[in-house]
């Protein structure tokens, strides 16, 4: 359900979309109203210039925090079940983070070998979001998902966070989980890949691909853990 924005007049007009004040500056107007008809529209339309202007402050309002970002993010996420469920990791790497007065984030990256000479990686990204409440461009994904595309089906997982996705691909063994909770933003990718330099043996038996339903759930116990980690008290 999409919320319009309050009607706003004067210096507030800045405040809307460009195309939204142009539709309305063209927009034909109805006949004159006698004085009685105009002066009972502009009590309803103060109730309701107040009521909506109460709305659009809360929305601008800053979001809840529970969370703080650490420098040691792989410290903090050794992401247990996904070890297991694939077989460990051999490097962790912890990646650039960033502190502003608009968004603290944090990343870490775990990555290991395959049965089949690939390899897998295992990324987790905090961010928290200070000034602006994340959840109205959740469901968009992030900046690269909607610049390059995927091919991903994303599915809702409740009991985590305030809103979670899940996403697949039926050409790609990897997933995305992504949870939100206040102005906290966890993203974590499975990534599979092939080390073309170190092909495996082809005579030998290629591995099962991974079960995707169990690669799921380790992914949500270490998004819960890490959450937990994270959390203030």
């Amino acid at each position: 359900m999409v919320i319009s924005e309050p009607e706003l007049d004067g210096v507030w007009e800045s405040a809307r979309p460009a195309e939204l004040a142009q539709d309305e500056a063209v927009r034909p107007r109805g006949p004159l109203r006698p004085w009685w008809g105009i002066a009972a529209a502009v009590v309803a339309t103060s109730a309701l210039w107040a009521g909506g202007l109460y709305a659009f402050g809360d929305r601008l309002a800053e979001p809840e925090v529970r969370y703080a970002v650490t420098d040691d993010l792989c410290g903090r996420f050794k992401a247990p079940a996904l070890a297991a469920a694939l077989g460990g990791f051999k490097v962790s790497d912890p990646r650039k983070g960033g502190r502003h007065p608009a968004l603290d984030w944090a990343s870490c990256n775990h990555n290991g070998d395959s049965a089949d000479g690939g390899g897998y990686s295992v990324v987790a990204m905090v961010e928290l979001h200070k000034q602006t409440d994340p959840a109205p461009e959740f469901a968009l994904g992030s900046l690269y998902s909607r610049a390059f595309g995927d091919d991903l089906q994303w599915e809702e997982v409740p009991g985590l966070g305030e809103q979670a996705l899940v996403g697949s691909s039926e050409i790609s063994d990897g997933l995305r989980l992504r949870v939100r909770d206040g102005g906290a933003v966890f993203t974590f990718d499975l990534m599979f890949f092939d080390r073309m330099e170190e092909a495996a043996d082809p005579r030998a038996t290629p591995p099962a691909p991974p079960d995707q339903d169990a690669l799921t759930a380790a992914a949500v116990e270490d998004a819960r853990a890490l959450m937990a980690a994270l959390r203030k008290d």
